[in-house]
């Protein structure tokens, strides 16, 4: 696990360290640290981005990969079921590596921390700080990884021209690609 954060100042602190990248996705972090929320709607949002993140990652790598028609692969990623199981298959399946092992065991321990404040129960703000900090360190692993695969950051405040200009398969094709993926697409 990572070094623990004691103090808000302090997960702010680490935040100003990490990437300009992951900054940029997790913008409204800081402002909801420092304006004094509780830190159960901090941990709300970083998880809101982690799932937009993670969903990126995806439909980055069957359109840049994979050459899906971006259409085709948006509407799938948009209307699929994703569990958390799902999205760890559909992501070894796209990519052909597994997510960073570390980071999808310190993920489990901030996901922990998250289902208890989602369902009602009480956590303390150590907890809480230390599963934020958790979720940013895992998104920071996934960009290390994807941009090492195929040069693409899911965790980054754009993503402009990822793809390149690529012939992207026709959308038929594509929707059969997708479907044989795992996507559940009718």
């Amino acid at each position: 696990m990572a070094k623990q954060i004691k103090t808000k100042q302090g997960l702010i602190n680490k935040l100003r360290r990490f990437p300009k990248e992951i900054q940029e996705h997790f913008k409204h972090l800081e402002p909801l640290i420092n304006d004094d929320y509780p830190l159960k709607v901090a941990l709300g949002y970083v998880f809101f981005r982690l799932e937009l993140g993670q969903n990126m990652a995806l439909y980055c790598g069957v359109v840049k990969l994979h050459r899906a028609n971006s259409a085709v692969a948006r509407n799938a990623i948009n209307t699929h079921h994703m569990t958390r199981q799902k999205f760890i298959e559909l992501y070894k399946t796209i990519y052909d590596i597994e997510l960073p092992e570390k980071a999808r065991q310190d993920l489990k321990i901030a996901e922990r921390t998250r289902d208890t404040v989602m369902h009602g129960g009480e956590t303390t703000d150590d907890r809480l700080r230390n599963a934020i900090s958790l979720v940013l360190e895992y998104a920071i692993a996934v960009n290390r990884q994807l941009y090492k695969k195929g040069q693409i950051k899911p965790f980054s405040g754009s993503l402009r021209g990822f793809a390149g200009r690529s012939k992207k398969l026709d959308p038929k094709i594509s929707r059969f690609m997708l479907k044989g993926m795992g996507f559940a697409i009718s």
